[in-house]
């Protein structure tokens, strides 16, 4: 009796073994299928969207050319708003090609971000320069305040400037005209902090974390955070080994701040 107790255990173990060799070989498989498939569609999203941005560019220089030679009378300025528009929505979509491809990025960990000790005041007053003719067209004032001297951090200028554009854009479309926004820059221990404080319309406290969800929708009456921009900014300042966040108050106004590795001491 003890001998066949010995061998049905021995059998059990070589069935088992068996057993587990199949089902990794199995996961094995579906594991290398779905990296091909994800593969395969980051290779076709690429594809895709490098065509459409090529069509796109042809179009926003079609309208720019048009432009030039349109007559100066009200058929004439009629015209040039319609080319306007044509260029406001190619720009839209191609920035929505682009945040289609860092998505694709984040989810196969291939986010590219190279952080170089520069100036951090320099990217805040290049990012206020860019958006300061949008806002003063929307009636809204932007200012810049640095809290001291010589603020050097780690990051990726493009990449950050990536980050102050979507914040921004939210502050500027979602601020009423004759409001106020403001960029912050300011060194706190190690960190460099960088806040954007809007005067718009709030956010309730219970959403603030969700604002940085992929594909966030918040209420009708305030699309901010809906799509794609919030979530891309959080990846890219965490691929950076900083935070960000959000402060709101309703109906007074809201402040995204992110942090910087900044400069060691002996470097600034």
């Amino acid at each position: 009796m003890e001998a066949e107790r010995v061998e049905g255990k021995r059998a059990l173990a070589a069935l088992l073994c068996l057993e587990r060799k199949e089902t990794d070989t199995r996961l094995l498989l579906e594991r290398a299928r779905s990296d091909e498939g994800l593969a395969t569609r980051d290779d076709f999203l690429g594809m895709v969207s490098h065509d459409a941005r090529t069509l796109l560019a042809g179009i926003a220089l079609q309208a720019t050319l048009l432009k030039r030679n349109v007559a100066e009378d009200e058929a004439g300025r009629r015209t040039v708003q319609g080319l306007e528009k044509i260029e406001r929505f190619t720009a839209r979509l191609n920035r929505l090609l682009g945040d289609l491809m860092d998505v694709a990025s984040i989810e196969a960990g291939k986010l590219l971000v190279v952080p170089v000790l520069q100036d951090a005041t320099a990217l805040v007053r290049e990012s206020a320069e860019a958006f300061h003719p949008l806002a003063t067209a929307q009636g809204l004032s932007l200012s810049v305040e640095i809290r001291g001297k010589d603020l050097k951090a780690k990051f990726d200028h493009e990449r950050v400037l990536q980050v102050l554009a979507n914040l921004l854009s939210n502050a500027i479309k979602f601020t009423k005209p004759g409001g106020r926004i403001s960029i912050r820059l300011e060194s706190l221990g190690h960190e460099v902090h960088c806040s954007v404080t809007d005067t718009g319309a709030g956010i309730p406290s219970h959403q603030l974390d969700a604002v940085f969800e992929r594909f966030w929708q918040a209420q009708s009456r305030d699309r901010r955070g809906m799509g794609l921009g919030l979530y891309i900014s959080k990846c890219i300042v965490e691929a950076h080994g900083g935070r960000i966040w959000a402060e709101s108050q309703p109906g007074v106004g809201s402040t995204f701040t992110f942090t910087l590795q900044g400069a060691p001491t002996e470097s600034r």
